[in-house]
């Protein structure tokens, strides 16, 4: 299946991409603003889709422009596909905001209107998805939602501040990604919509500096609440790269050296390899897992990076100096042995291991 995602690069799109990367028999075709610039690169997008995922548009800003930019977009599609004769099944991303009388939220209303005709004079399919406050790793701070400007802030030592103490209804990007995938999959559904997790802003931020306080001790919080792993692991996307490698206290005596390398309320799994010099383990990434990397004895260098980017991220790690890496989801990771004997690192992971569902998706990190 061929399947084009339109705003590929924003947060839904990212993450959709992330979890179709993945999956066999399935090809993501990308869309941008140049896609959309012209005609020619539109039609010739839409030609080659078995299935659109439509996520482009605009949230915030001028009234006009946030209306006029979203139904645009549709209308081109729309125009696209009707001049190549092609009926992909169209997936648009709506909004519970649809009800409200916002310039988005009628967008939104005008927008799956276009697309229910349009499916029904070209024999086509659409899903209209209504989405409540979508939150995930990579998330601009200041406009996809409060979750990205709290984590942000926190990561970077400002005070989060409540405007209004009002309800959310919370849903993270890679459950929205699975929802997506199920609903292309079936390609009957007219409407789904997806449900949230209910919390008042300030028992969200709450949670936040509640994660905050204990990380910042080198604890990590009880993450066996999928809301909670989804929420940290948002969190800890803003500290990635500058926060790590992290140095836990080493405390020395006659005896020897002892340092703690993890410290959780979680449990998990902790499992201890050796790797003989030059070699390298890793090329894999996960979608959800919390996973530790912490050199005992020798010399590694730990690459990262994330998926869809070129640039890695190397971090020089030695069982002289106590230090570990904590690797964000959605980024390929790998590490090698540097040094002229062997490595002995120690790795802990979030979740015990579920050979049923392992999380784990083979991505080299070096291109």
């Amino acid at each position: 299946m061929r399947i084009g995602i339109t705003g590929s690069e924003g947060l839904i799109g990212w993450h959709l991409r992330s979890f179709l990367h993945g999956k066999e028999g399935v090809e993501v075709l990308p869309a941008d603003r140049a896609t959309f610039a012209t005609g020619e690169a539109l039609r010739a997008f839409v030609r080659r889709c078995d299935a659109i995922v439509h996520l482009a548009g605009r949230m915030r800003g001028d009234d006009d422009e946030v209306y006029n930019t979203n139904v645009s977009l549709v209308e081109q599609l729309i125009q696209a596909c009707e001049t190549e004769g092609v009926a992909p099944h169209v997936v648009f991303s709506s909004s519970t905001h649809v009800s409200r009388d916002t310039p988005y939220g009628r967008s939104k209303r005008v927008g799956a209107e276009l697309f229910s005709r349009w499916a029904a004079r070209s024999g086509g399919s659409f899903t209209n998805l209504i989405l409540p406050n979508v939150f995930g790793e990579g998330g601009k701070p200041f406009y996809n939602s409060c979750i990205s400007t709290f984590c942000f802030q926190l990561a970077n030592a400002q005070k989060p501040t409540i405007i209004q103490d009002s309800t959310l209804e919370l849903v993270h990007a890679q459950e929205v990604a699975r929802r997506i995938h199920a609903i292309l999959q079936d390609r009957t559904a007219p409407e789904t919509i997806v449900p949230g997790v209910k919390m008042l802003v300030s028992e969200l931020l709450s949670r936040l500096m509640s994660f905050e306080s204990l990380y910042k001790d080198f604890i990590i919080p009880d993450l066996r609440e999928r809301t909670n792993a989804f929420l940290f692991n948002t969190y800890r996307s803003y500290l990635f790269p500058s926060a790590y490698p992290m140095t836990p206290t080493l405390h020395s005596d006659p005896r020897g050296h002892l340092y703690e390398a993890v410290k959780t309320v979680n449990g998990g799994q902790a499992f201890f390899s050796t790797t003989h010099p030059g070699i390298t383990r890793g090329n894999h990434y996960h979608l959800r897992k919390f996973e530790r990397f912490c050199v005992v004895q020798g010399e590694a260098v730990i690459r990262v990076r994330k998926l869809f980017s070129p640039h890695v991220h190397e971090f020089h790690l030695s069982g002289d100096t106590p230090q570990f890496v904590d690797i964000p989801t959605l980024h390929a990771h790998e590490i090698t042995n540097t040094g002229a004997g062997n490595l002995l690192t120690a790795f802990w992971t979030g979740e015990l291991y579920d050979k049923a569902d392992p999380d784990t998706f083979a991505e080299k990190v070096r291109l």
